[in-house]
This record gives C-alpha cells, sequence and structure tokens, in this order.
C-alpha cells in the first residue's frame, strides 16, 4: 500500500483515530496525534483491509502497542 492510498484511507478513519489520540492524552500520553495513531496501525498492511477491520485496529489499539511501534521505528531511524 503506498503513501498516497493510505492518506486516502486515512480521511475516512480521522475522526475515530482523533479519538483514540484524544483517549492517549487522558492516559497521559500528550503529543499521539490523530496522525500517529494512523501510522501505528496501517503500518503493517500491505493491503487495504475491510472498514471494520481498519476501526476495529484503531478502536483496539493499546499504549503499550504504540510504544513498542515507536521504540521500533527509532531503532530502524536510527
Amino acid at each position: 500500500m503506498d503513501q498516497a492510498e493510505k492518506d486516502g484511507w486515512f480521511r475516512h478513519v480521522s475522526s475515530i483515530c482523533q479519538s483514540k489520540a484524544e483517549e492517549f492524552a487522558l492516559l497521559g500520553y500528550e503529543n499521539v496525534t490523530a496522525k500517529d495513531i494512523w501510522e501505528c496501525v496501517s503500518h503493517a498492511y500491505k493491503e487495504i483491509p475491510p472498514m471494520h477491520r481498519l476501526v476495529n485496529d484503531v478502536l483496539s489499539l493499546k499504549p503499550n502497542k504504540y510504544m513498542n511501534y515507536l521504540m521500533i521505528q527509532m531503532y530502524r531511524n536510527s
């Protein structure tokens, strides 16, 4: 899945990602944005899954999984 396709699908689920980012802020992760949530959830997709799976993956994202994703990205970029 290329970046343009990801951005297109992000427009469909951006409000859900924003809701999850607000939930993370309540848990003490204030710097998490909706785009960060989307990048974490969508990084493993090779092709776009059904909409119900996208929504489920965003809503079921836990802070632990998000922090693991950030750590892996940090190691890859260094």
